[in-house]
């Protein structure tokens, strides 16, 4: 089964052609950060528009570089939700009018259970094993983070363990970065600044540290760096990269022991990581570390699996299809997820 797959949730356009197995054939992403850039954030309606004009040539050169003509496909996924409405909007509506042309099955797909299953994209040598069911997943990314069980490949059969209550941590590093003045996106600025930092020197208290709950919190540690600039304590390069070293290691610490101490609840021997933070360096080695003595393996898909793509839509789309599954023409774009969400938003005891 080769399925075409089209994502436009935010601010990547991406057109991928992968098989049932995970073989990607080709993935192509048109990355907006220069649009957004001035304006330290990605802004809705400036994403729908950049949508619209890349679309077209997205799905062409994806094709092309599969040498696959669009009749040659099994079928047509789209990422579907969450996301921003108007765009998930343009790629719902460009799927449905090739679906429709070539006759095809159409399949929505969940961008969070495209993340969960990035971990089975091949991309060619050097592929790391693939995960095995059941397992955990932490999915952190700038619009998600939380906690999954994760017993097979479809939305039905995950489960959420433990969830942000306010930012996710993507945000969180990209709000910490335009503090600092570091630009957007944030990122991959605060964790190459990090790794010339010494946390040791900037005090910041980790969040929602305890082990004992998978939920998680990042706003707080935020308004922490937030407090030192605006009392003048982050003067030099020196100072910016120790308190990007400090809020790294806090994040990132408290993400790798919560994951692992749920893996171990559940009595689960796979950890999955996915999403745009999984590319961090520091959450990487720290997961690996924290799971080793435990016996735990660590699955973690390479940058190009992590940040947002249409590959990992098109296997989420593939193992749909391949079950029987598919959409009808009043397929709908929406913000919210159709996975389970059990943790409650907002401070309080629970």
């Amino acid at each position: 089964m080769l399925v075409l797959g089209v994502e436009s949730s935010c601010d990547e356009t991406g057109a991928a052609l992968v098989d049932e197995t995970g073989r990607v054939l080709a993935d192509l992403v048109q990355s907006q950060v220069h649009v957004h850039a001035p304006y330290g954030g990605v802004v809705p309606e400036l994403a729908s528009r950049d949508h619209l004009r890349n679309i077209e040539p997205v799905v062409r050169s994806a094709l092309a570089e599969g040498r696959v003509a669009l009749s040659e496909v099994d079928g047509v996924a789209v990422t579907n939700r969450p996301g921003l409405v108007g765009a998930l909007l343009v790629g719902v509506q460009a799927a449905k009018g090739m679906a429709w042309a070539a006759r095809k099955p159409l399949v929505g797909v969940d961008h969070l259970m495209g993340h969960v299953l990035a971990a089975f994209l091949r991309r060619g040598e050097g592929d790391a094993p693939v995960p095995r069911f059941p397992f955990v997943c932490l999915l952190a990314s700038g619009g998600h983070t939380a906690i999954y069980r994760v017993d097979g490949p479809l939305a039905g059969a995950v489960s959420e363990l433990g969830a942000t209550r306010d930012d996710a941590a993507g945000e969180a590093f990209d709000k910490v970065a335009k503090l600092l003045g570091l630009g957007y996106p944030g990122g991959p600025r605060v964790d190459r600044l990090a790794a010339a930092g010494d946390p040791s020197r900037v005090k910041l208290s980790a969040p929602m540290a305890s082990s004992d709950s998978p939920e998680m919190s990042f706003s707080g540690i935020k308004t922490q760096v937030s407090r030192r600039v605006q009392e003048g304590r982050v003067r030099t390069e020196a100072d910016v990269a120790d308190v990007c070293a400090a809020f790294q290691a806090a994040v990132t610490g408290v993400l790798a022991k919560k994951t692992v101490a749920a893996a171990l609840r559940e009595g689960v021997k796979d950890v999955v990581l996915g999403g745009g933070v999984a590319a961090n360096r520091e959450l990487r080695r720290r997961m690996a570390d924290l799971a080793a003595p435990s016996g735990i393996r660590v699955s973690v898909p390479p940058i190009a699996s992590c940040t947002d793509n249409a590959a990992m839509i098109a296997y989420a789309g593939a193992m749909r299809l391949s079950r029987g599954e598919a959409d009808g023409w009043d397929l709908v774009a929406t913000s919210r997820t159709a996975l389970e969400r059990t943790t409650r938003k907002g401070r309080g005891r629970r």
